[in-house]
């Protein structure tokens, strides 16, 4: 194979004028003229000087060409690094500047902060569409051929940064083998085939909307209803068309307070499927009386895309995430890797093909979280019964999922600590009926100080993303610690729960 991510996933549809991407404006992309523009694509990152090995981080809107860059980059011999578009420049100078990355590709309207932001990083800077002179506008007048890069199966094919409790995001490397065998085992299990319209209303700079959901359906050679974001109204006028969709909680929350969105909506599709987040236990039941499906749940990470599903055909078993996938090995151990009995809580650790190669120019967090004999310590807490069925039951680290993105405290709590009058702060997730969970931040003042929560407000809009930023706060005399000092964030849940 010369180059496997493009040799399985593009290469395949070069001459079919089968329809790839329905587009909101009632536009239709071929799979044809999807792999022509992603060759002229890859043209205009030569004509960048991208060469092969080089990352190119890209923070634009979904759109047709920033789905084709992915694939000119495989076709180039290029890493692709797709960014939240939600980012602001402080955030993304940090990711272009740790990745060395030769190119960022941005949005026109941001196009003078983004040039500031390439430039501190030693980085090129274009815009994807604009004007005139953009990446696009190169890619026009170019053949819609190009000779493939000859890449191996070890070889980087993605960078996705996921950050950690130190504050330090960490690029989790995804080698061009990682990405083909979670993508071909995902088809086979689901059984997606070329008759599948996925209706695709995620973000594609995240895994689920990237590698799960497009890789899947570049594997089977189906369609997708390609939505810029989550709009219910175009979700209940596409599904009579549609066989499949993926999302996270948020989606079928939404949907059922839809009263368009019944039995009848629902006829044409085979397979709904969530992840990202937990799904409450309520929609599980009111999903099923409303349309007769069950939502299949699975559970993946960052670093290894998806590691267990609940099955296609069988037992689809509400508050668990399934079975561990074909070719991944999946056990629950404790601090020192050793297998726990079924039944016992542990941490959640995965051995297989989907699994990282290690994080970006970070060795020693690498052997931290990959062990000698291969299995990923996830740092997920989980049982598994006997029957195989895994839960997640909490996560280390603290992490918080809002509805499906990662949240980490610390990188807020270096922030919050920094702010006029805060002593100290603590950040933890409170449940959220739409998005899963939710920031809050509790604060303690400084000895006879008053904080300005607007002023607190305000630096956190400036410095994050909005997905980010705590939605409420609270102020304490004292965080709870134990007798080692460490912070008791169970307590302060606990403490905040009904607020």
């Amino acid at each position: 194979m010369n180059n496997p991510v493009y040799d399985t996933l593009f290469a395949p549809h070069a001459g079919k004028e089968t329809p790839f991407l329905y587009l909101p404006d009632g536009a239709t992309l071929t799979h044809r003229d999807f792999i022509r523009r992603a060759a002229q694509l890859a043209h205009a990152l030569r004509g960048c000087d991208v060469q092969t090995g080089d990352r190119v981080a890209v923070q634009v809107g979904k759109c047709t060409d920033m789905l084709a860059l992915y694939a000119a980059c495989a076709q180039a011999g290029a890493v692709f690094l797709p960014l939240n578009t939600a980012y602001t420049a402080s955030e993304l100078g940090y990711f272009v500047s740790d990745s060395g990355a030769a190119l960022l590709v941005g949005d026109p309207a941001r196009a003078e902060e983004l040039q500031g932001v390439a430039d501190e990083a030693g980085a090129r800077f274009a815009t994807l569409h604009s004007a005139g002179g953009s990446l696009s506008d190169a890619a026009d007048g170019q053949p819609d051929h190009f000779e493939t890069t000859a890449r191996d199966v070890g070889d980087l094919a993605a960078l996705l940064y996921t950050s950690g409790t130190t504050g330090r995001s960490k690029g989790a490397m995804l080698s061009h083998g990682n990405l083909i065998s979670n993508a071909a085992t995902l088809t086979d299990l689901w059984q997606f085939t070329e008759a599948d319209v996925l209706l695709h209303a995620l973000p594609i700079f995240h895994t689920h909307g990237l590698f799960v959901a497009t890789n899947v359906m570049l594997m089977s050679g189906g369609a997708m209803v390609f939505m810029p974001r989550l709009d219910i109204d175009q979700l209940i006028d596409w599904m009579p068309r549609a066989t499949a969709m993926m999302g996270v909680p948020t989606f079928y929350t939404r949907l059922l307070e839809d009263a368009r969105f019944d039995r009848a909506c629902a006829a044409n599709m085979r397979l709904f499927i969530s992840g990202s987040a937990p799904l409450l236990a309520q929609t599980h039941v009111a999903f099923e009386e409303r349309t007769g499906h069950r939502i299949l749940e699975r559970y993946g990470m960052t670093e290894t895309n998806m590691n267990t599903s609940n099955p296609y055909e069988g037992e689809r078993r509400a508050g668990t995430v399934g079975l561990p996938l074909p070719d991944v090995e999946l056990r629950i151990a404790d601090a020192k890797g050793t297998e726990l009995p079924r039944g016992e809580t542990g941490v959640v650790e995965v051995r297989g093909p989907n699994v990282f190669s290690g994080y970006w120019n970070m060795p020693e967090k690498t052997a931290e979280e990959l062990r000698d004999d291969g299995f990923f310590i996830t740092g997920d807490l989980g049982v598994q019964d006997t029957a195989g069925y895994v839960t997640i039951v909490g996560r280390g680290k603290d992490l918080i999922i809002s509805g499906g993105y990662n949240i980490y405290p610390k990188e807020l709590e270096l922030i919050l600590d920094a702010q006029p009058d805060v002593l100290e702060s603590a950040v933890i997730g409170m449940p959220h009926d739409d998005l899963g969970e939710v920031p809050l931040a509790v604060l303690v003042p400084e000895a006879g100080q008053q904080i300005d929560l607007t002023v607190i407000e305000a630096a956190m809009a400036e410095a994050l993303a909005r997905f980010k930023q705590p939605r409420a706060y609270r102020l304490v005399e004292a965080l709870p610690r134990n007798t080692m000092g460490k912070v008791q964030k169970a307590a302060l849940r606990e403490a905040f729960k009904r607020g």
